[in-house]
């Protein structure tokens, strides 16, 4: 199994760029050092696996991870041969992390949000049921869950490698760790902004989570954590920011990783938020690799 490094980056701005812009940091994130380059899937951007060829594509040695490839865009035996093609063409560097998206983003592609966990079982059986007759990988490509709640967690822990959870504090990777059980990858996703006055730091950590607290997902997820109504309202409220987006010095950010990694995480990959000059978080990625890299 493709084993992810302790720390890597979650690039969700990366897919809205060129191509040509998008090897440049691929390339550079590399270089830093970092483990791993997840990418994500949204509804109007670019296709998961072929996103994640350009990637591949653009690098020798990062694994690169997709942050989730959306279920219900793509039939199982198309998940599977996609997968299949990445990794024997790269062998032991591409994990296929899969979700259930959200209603809606899938009703503006003409599809039904089924109930998901019972939808992700179906499709996970059908992808182990699927005949693939090309060249195989050297090694089985890891599949990942997108898994916030429990019976997600609990559906990964049974039927993937492991989970990808997404905007979530460090009491979620202590609950998720204890579902999953030990030998499961628990691969956590985590906003980071290098920005020391609090104001700020919030204002663009507001900025940035916003629209996950318009879906349901999300914010059920955060109210079965302890969140409130009062925490979910008005972009969400200090409290939630300063749980959901670690800010400060390059210290403070390590801090948070350390406590994800000490909660039970194999791997945090830092989602740096773009702003000013910086809008994808490359600079923001040159300053944190000294800090995070010997982790």
């Amino acid at each position: 199994m493709t084993l992810l490094r302790r720390v890597g980056v979650w690039l969700g701005a990366l897919g809205w760029a060129p191509a040509e812009v998008e090897r440049e940091v691929a390339a550079e994130v590399e270089e830093l050092g970092y483990g791993a380059l997840w990418y994500s899937e949204a509804h109007n951007g670019k296709e998961s696996l072929s996103h994640g060829a350009l990637l591949l594509g653009a690098t020798r040695r990062i694994v690169v991870a997709s942050g989730i490839a959306n279920i219900w865009v793509r039939d199982p035996m198309a998940m599977v041969a996609g997968a299949n093609a990445l990794g024997e063409a790269h062998p032991g560097r591409f994990v296929l992390g899969l979700g259930v998206s959200h209603p809606p983003q899938l009703a503006s592609r003409g599809h039904s949000y089924g109930k998901p966990v019972a939808t992700m079982r179906t499709y996970l059986e059908a992808m182990d049921a699927s005949e693939y007759t090309g060249p195989r990988p050297s090694e089985p490509v890891p599949r990942l869950l997108g898994a916030l709640r429990p019976a997600m967690l609990e559906l990964a822990a049974a039927m993937a490698d492991g989970a990808h959870p997404y905007l979530v504090p460090v009491e979620h990777t202590r609950r998720a760790r204890a579902l999953l059980g030990p030998g499961k990858l628990l691969a956590t996703e985590q906003f980071v902004v290098l920005e020391v006055d609090p104001a700020e730091a919030r204002r663009l950590g507001r900025e940035a989570i916003a629209w996950y607290l318009t879906l349901p997902n999300y914010t059920d997820n955060l109210r079965w954590l302890g969140f409130g109504d009062d925490d979910l309202a008005a972009g969400g409220s200090d409290d939630l920011v300063d749980a959901l987006v670690a800010w400060g010095d390059e210290d403070a950010i390590r801090g948070r990783v350390l406590e994800h990694l000490e909660a039970g995480a194999d791997h945090v990959c830092i989602q740096p938020i773009g702003h000013g000059s910086d809008s994808i978080g490359v600079e923001q990625l040159r300053r944190l690799g000294p800090a995070l890299l010997d982790l």
